[in-house]
């Protein structure tokens, strides 16, 4: 039997596999009846679905919400095998990392370790540079001993590559796939994955131990189609971890009402405060750019970013004046080694690894830059956080990318505005309001002259 199937359900077209397994799979139409509409299996979508001419006759339709996986028509079938861990017994613990966890780090291991055991559902709520990943170790470890399937899922490709390996490392004698789209490697049955959201609509009640890194993350994040995938991956007894900095309003208000149970950490686990930021009025910087204002407020502060000899992270809103701004600067600072990023960019993983191996002093980026990646030493500068792209939590988000190093825990963060937001002065607020708990409950150093 091939084991590519366990746990999975794709059409034909999907299937790279020996094709006589499917004539013995389990076998369901692509589409079903509900409540008097025609509903999406795959990704639950009831809405987008669009008539077009087939062989199998004119009622024929395709789910647009799910295109970008592969087309699925009112007459495909889906082909899937009950999921049955047909995994080695381990004769040792798998974890083979030998760091140290923090106490609020310990803390929030223990409390994922018992919601696996108890098969149950948890938010971890811990600020950015807190070592989230490193609290999911012992209950990754847990999994694996009891011979359980665990995917550790993201909606950020750049998270999932972030993440790879340092789960590689840490479980150095398990087998590890990593999925996402456009990826070279063929899929392969594996007790440990990494992928991105959109990688678990190819999946039904696969996981034993689902965790879900960056919850508020576009484009996970309102998105019912990729929130159906995800409960459609895990099994109907199995666990569910939230991991975030910023959850979303409405899981804060399920912590609330006690509907949701959270593990809330406030501090780094470093024990050094969040950079807190600093607000800078910019005028009207698009024209400044346009015009090519060197006399400018917003070439003022790149101009003593760059002075200072410091790295740093530029933040904007939109790719087109990302690049005008990237060749500008290429203009009055030939001598400097800097690039930009985006979604867009082939080659992005290359840049952010360079940026990593600190070959940049600078890098300009999109918000695809705003979690997920860490760097040893910056400072972070967004430009424009009057933009609705700058939302509280991609805000919060980015000052995170500051100070996360325990040898290098401060930084600058400025917000440079044309007209302050209400998002803005929130995540503002949000930072200062962390620090102070973290401070109350003593997580904190006394000084921040000990650094």
């Amino acid at each position: 039997m091939d084991k590519n199937l366990y746990g999975r359900e794709i059409s034909s077209a999907e299937w790279e596999g020996d094709p006589t397994i499917l004539e013995v799979s389990q076998k369901c139409p692509a589409f079903n009846m509900e409540n008097g509409k025609w509903r999406c299996q795959r990704c639950g979508n009831s809405e987008q679905l669009i008539k077009g001419p087939c062989d199998c006759g004119d009622d024929c339709f395709f789910c647009a919400a799910c295109l970008n996986m592969g087309k699925l028509k009112k007459c495909t079938l889906l082909y899937s095998l009950p999921e049955i861990n047909e995994f080695p017994q381990l004769t040792h613990a798998p974890l083979t990392w030998e760091g140290e966890l923090s106490t609020e780090q310990k803390r929030a291991s223990d409390a994922i370790a018992t919601t696996w055991a108890e098969r149950g559902e948890r938010l971890i709520w811990a600020v950015a540079g807190s070592g989230k990943t490193e609290m999911i170790f012992q209950g990754i470890s847990d999994c694996l001993q009891a011979k359980g399937r665990i995917c550790i899922a993201s909606p950020r490709i750049d998270v999932c590559l972030e993440l790879a390996p340092r789960l590689e490392a840490a479980f150095s004698g398990i087998p590890l796939a990593l999925l996402f789209g456009g990826m070279e490697d063929a899929y392969c049955y594996t007790q440990l994955t990494i992928a991105t959201t959109h990688q678990l609509l190819r999946f039904k009640a696969a996981f034993d131990l689902l965790i879900i890194d960056e919850v508020d993350s576009f484009p996970f994040h309102n998105d019912k189609t990729l929130n159906f995938g995800a409960e459609k991956a895990r099994k109907p007894n199995g666990a569910l971890l939230y991991l975030t900095a910023t959850p979303p309003r409405e899981m804060q208000k399920r912590v609330k009402q006690a509907k949701l149970v959270a593990t809330i950490l406030p501090a780094r686990y470093h024990r050094y405060p969040l950079p807190e930021v600093t607000c800078k009025w910019l005028g009207d910087w698009r024209k400044s750019i346009q015009k090519k204002n060197r006399r400018s407020l917003l070439m003022k502060y790149i101009h003593q970013l760059i002075q200072s000899e410091r790295r740093f992270l530029l933040f904007m809103p939109h790719i087109g004046l990302m690049k005008e701004l990237e060749n500008w600067l290429h203009l009055l600072y030939p001598e400097l080694s800097f690039t930009s990023v985006s979604a867009e960019d082939p080659k992005r993983v290359e840049k952010v690894k360079a940026m990593r191996q600190e070959q940049y002093r600078f890098l300009i980026t999109t918000t695809i830059l705003e979690r997920g990646v860490t760097f040893r030493d910056i400072d972070v500068f967004v430009i424009g956080t009057e933009d609705r792209v700058f939302t509280e939590s991609s805000l919060v988000q980015i000052a995170g990318r500051a100070g996360r190093h325990k040898d290098f825990p401060t930084g600058l963060v400025w917000y440079g505005h044309y007209g302050q937001t209400r998002a803005a002065k929130r995540a503002v607020r949000q930072i200062i309001s962390m620090n102070n708990e973290a401070r109350k409950g003593g997580l904190l150093h006394a000084k921040l002259s000990d650094v």
